[in-house]
């Protein structure tokens, strides 16, 4: 489904987006076939790309659906049918998880257990194994299960999306007289999925999955009947959440109303075994309301996103990446703390090669210093267990004015904000839901603090969210100012989310759903003009996916301009570079590898005035019309020309190991010997003392680049 469906003023060729999400996964499981690659990591691509799927049919392709519902003949932006963005999605994903499944079966696994890691996936069931497995059937297992035999009093029962089940085909009769055919087991998710066998008896490191026992000892459930056959299989349902914004009067008990209900929507994706006989499949399709095309018949376990687990569990530094030191910056080790370095100069982060613990550090300090009287934060994503959402509870207790905008629409999070909402309320703290109609999605922190008889604001804004798990996994920038135009500018966005009032204008920050957009516009214009001037002029951006059409036209027609354009999008992109007459000038790449690409970096030449920016917004209709997002100067020029040479500059050089998007549509991946992430953590990921010296070069190289 395309997000916009805004008449263009002149046709503009785009690329479907379902299908650049598609190949953006491409890329990913390309991962996992760099033999160069350690296989632990190897095995994450392939769950990667599983939970990704995952995700994509329950949002996605489940909005395909309805909107074919609707009208089957409905052209989106790209000019593509909907019914032909079905059947090409369907022909897309059937050859991803056949690659999937011949990467584990004949690559990953055989050589995991050549390395002394065993999964039993299909075990050769020797004695000892077998009594072990048996005697944890009946100890762990047996007592949670629950059969349901299939007839006129036990009809099919409601299966949870992206549950384990087995279907049991059976012979006989039972106590009552019934024919005995097929059965249903649900294998609750209280029971862990990959069971760890013991190292004395089979050696460390020898795992086998719970689907696997089922299928063993599942005979137990049916005494007196014969077990023909079993079959794991596993339902994705639609997931997108339906509030009536129009009805809704407490957007926190709707959504509370709503989530347990997000299990059972519509069945769109339906997984089994490649044994799975038809006339069982016939039957699951029935009774999930679902077509041949649905079906996936999986080489393997039907969840492979479940071997997550077995790559988290085996600890074989081997086998993994290397580990890292995330830098700290030398200017935070001010002796008179944190809000002296940062009221000194700009303070900018680059994670995951810098440490997000200067951000916690930031937090802590205002929570635990009297002058600090007031602290502002939204959160979007921040995970069940954050040391950050501690600290506001304390800063609340301790008396301060805490105000926290938490989005409770961020997908697949809203229960896990919910209940933080709900803590920071029990202890005083002032809690926003964000805007009904515009999520919530700017990354921003105020700190007011008294100081010689006056108020400073001190202000931490950034692209990815404040998690500092994925701030070790994602890459991203973040900027602690006390600068009083950009921390006033800050001040005015939370009194818009936290009060009613109209916008006024923003000195520094670009902010949807008000200006960005127009801001991103103008400023391609502006290159526009002074390309034709005669001038140099030139446009970098990063982002995670370039969808919008104005946007897209806009950079079309900045190409025939003779603006230089170089594009870093990671997911999918729907504009087409190189075409002649529209892209010549415009070159599109996307790095995939070690951290998940997720910076937001825009710069723009500007006639030698060079303005770089950082952001919280993809170039995306949602980001522009449906959030609440910022966009940021990078007012310091050290470091604007820093987030240059560390966030544009090292992905644009031939040997970066990025793919190139073609005007075909298709991406090349460019091998390097160094990929760009490993040649940034080579560089930046260093002791403290280390990194002015490396930066310096860098420096140096950048202004010769730029000008």
């Amino acid at each position: 489904m395309v997000e916009s469906k805004k008449k263009q003023a002149a046709p503009v060729v785009l690329l479907n987006r379902e299908l650049g999400i598609l190949a953006f996964n491409e890329r990913v499981l390309a991962q996992a076939a760099d033999e160069s690659i350690p296989l632990l990591e190897r095995l994450r691509f392939v769950c990667i790309v599983s939970s990704n799927l995952d995700e994509f049919y329950e949002i996605r392709f489940a909005g395909l659906v309805e909107e074919a519902l609707g009208d089957a003949g409905y052209r989106g932006v790209d000019g593509m049918r909907v019914a032909e963005v079905i059947a090409a999605v369907r022909s897309r994903v059937r050859t991803l998880v056949t690659r999937q499944y011949e990467l584990l079966n004949r690559g990953i696994l055989p050589a995991l257990e050549k390395a002394g890691v065993n999964f039993m996936y299909r075990p050769q069931w020797t004695e000892a194994l077998d009594s072990w497995g048996r005697r944890y059937f009946e100890e762990q297992i047996f007592p949670v299960l629950t059969p349901i035999g299939l007839d006129p009093a036990h009809p099919f029962p409601r299966i949870l999306n992206k549950s384990l089940n087995v279907a049991v085909e059976l012979e006989g009769r039972d106590a009552f007289g019934r024919d005995a055919r097929l059965a249903i087991v649900q294998a609750p998710r209280v029971l862990p999925r990959l069971i760890a066998l013991p190292a004395d008896r089979f050696g460390a490191n020898a795992f086998i999955l719970l689907s696997t026992l089922l299928m063993r000892y599942i005979g137990e459930l049916f005494p007196g009947i014969t077990v023909r056959a079993c079959h794991p299989f596993r339902v994705t349902r639609n997931s997108d959440l339906f509030v009536d914004e129009e009805e809704m009067t407490n957007l926190k008990q709707a959504l509370q109303g709503e989530l347990p209900q997000r299990h059972f929507g519509d069945a769109v994706r339906l997984e089994v075994n490649t044994d799975c006989p038809k006339e069982v499949i016939d039957f699951l399709l029935l009774q999930f309301g679902l077509e041949e095309g649905d079906l996936f018949r999986a080489d393997g376990p039907v969840n492979l996103a479940r071997l997550m687990q077995l790559a988290d569990a085996v600890d074989r530094a081997d086998l993994k990446f290397p580990p890292f030191h995330p830098a700290h910056p030398p200017q935070l080790a001010e002796p008179d703390g944190i809000f002296a370095a940062v009221a000194a100069r700009d303070v900018l982060l680059h994670h995951p090669f810098e440490s997000f613990d200067p951000v916690i550090e930031f937090l802590r300090a205002a929570a635990a210093d009297p002058a600090v009287v007031a602290i502002k934060q939204t959160i979007y994503r921040t995970g069940a267990e954050s040391e950050l959402m501690e600290i506001l509870l304390r800063a609340a207790k301790s008396g301060k004015e805490v105000t926290v905008v938490v989005e409770l629409m961020a997908r697949f999070d809203e229960e896990t904000n919910i209940n933080w909402a709900a803590r920071l309320e029990e202890v005083g703290a002032h809690v926003v839901y964000g805007v009904v109609g515009h999520k919530t999605h700017c990354k921003m922190l105020l700190v007011v603090r008294r100081e010689g008889g006056r108020l400073r604001r001190y202000a931490h804004l950034g692209t990815g969210n404040y998690h500092p798990r994925t701030a070790r996994l994602y890459t991203d920038f973040g900027l602690l100012t006390a600068n009083e135009a950009l921390t006033a500018d800050v001040n005015e966005v939370f009194r818009q989310l936290t009060g009613l009032s109209k916008a006024r204008r923003l000195d520094h920050l670009w902010q949807s759903p008000f200006t960005l957009h127009d801001n991103i516009l103008k400023a391609i214009q502006g290159e526009v003009a002074i390309a034709r001037a005669g001038g140099r002029a030139r446009i970098v951006a990063k982002m995670n996916a370039l969808l919008e059409p104005q946007v897209i036209a806009a950079l079309y027609a900045a190409s025939l301009a003779g603006v230089k354009i170089d594009l870093i999008v990671r997911g999918a992109c729907a504009l087409v570079p190189g075409l002649p007459g529209v892209s010549e000038n415009i070159r599109v790449v996307s790095a995939v590898g070690r951290f998940l690409e997720h910076s937001r970096v825009f710069l723009f030449h500007n006639g030698g005035q060079t303005r770089v920016y950082l952001s919280s917004a993809d170039w995306m209709d949602r980001n522009f019309f449906r959030r609440v997002e910022l966009c940021f100067p990078v007012l310091d020029p050290v470091l604007a020309r820093r987030v240059y040479a560390e966030g544009l500059a090292p992905y644009l050089r031939r040997d970066a190991g990025v793919w190139e998007l073609g005007s075909d549509g298709g991406y090349a991946r460019k091998r390097s010997e160094m990929p760009v992430q490993e040649r940034l953590l080579d560089q930046l990921a260093a002791p403290a003392s280390a990194a002015p010296v490396k930066l310096r070069g860098m420096r140096k190289a950048l202004k010769r680049r730029v000008r």
